[in-house]
């Protein structure tokens, strides 16, 4: 969860910008190890080039706290909407609580996903291994930048 959204904004930016009418800019892989190399210093608070598993496991509680914090946000907007009559009768409390955010995965199981040579850390090379290899699989011309075209086909459309 921590870092796996880092290379979809990057590509996902190049799908939006298509769709809403702009100009679609390619992601070199240059741009995809600057945001990696960013959060990657961002989660090592302890700045020893490593990162522990409780440095992993507070990024995720920063990460959920803000998720929860949109999708609160998004539960009042919809609840505003939802109670037409504005008489009250659909309860926020019974609403909330059935769209709570909750991680699909533990800390733990994030960090030994990251931790490939299983020393109990994650070096920034491990922390980049598995989003590069996904960038360069999508890169299917290996030229380092990867365009509409390549994303669109890497998620199975025309």
């Amino acid at each position: 969860m921590i870092v796996a959204a880092t290379i979809a904004v990057a590509l996902a930016g190049t799908a939006s910008a298509q769709q809403q009418g702009g100009t679609a800019q390619p992601v070199s892989r240059a741009n995809v190890v600057a945001q990696l190399d960013n959060t990657f210093k961002s989660v090592d608070t302890n700045h020893d080039g490593f990162i522990s598993s409780a440095e992993l496991a507070a990024q995720q509680t920063k990460e959920l706290a803000a998720l929860q914090a949109q999708a609160r946000a998004k539960l009042e907007a919809d609840f505003k909407q939802l109670d037409t009559n504005k008489d009250g009768q659909l309860s926020f409390a019974e609403f909330a609580a059935v769209a709570s955010v909750k991680p699909t995965q533990t800390a733990a199981q994030i960090f030994a996903g990251f931790d490939a040579n299983k020393d109990g850390k994650v070096s920034a090379a491990e922390f980049k291994a598995q989003r590069l290899a996904l960038f360069d699989k999508v890169d299917a011309n290996h030229d380092g930048t990867v365009t509409l075209d390549e994303m669109k086909r890497a998620q199975g459309q025309k």
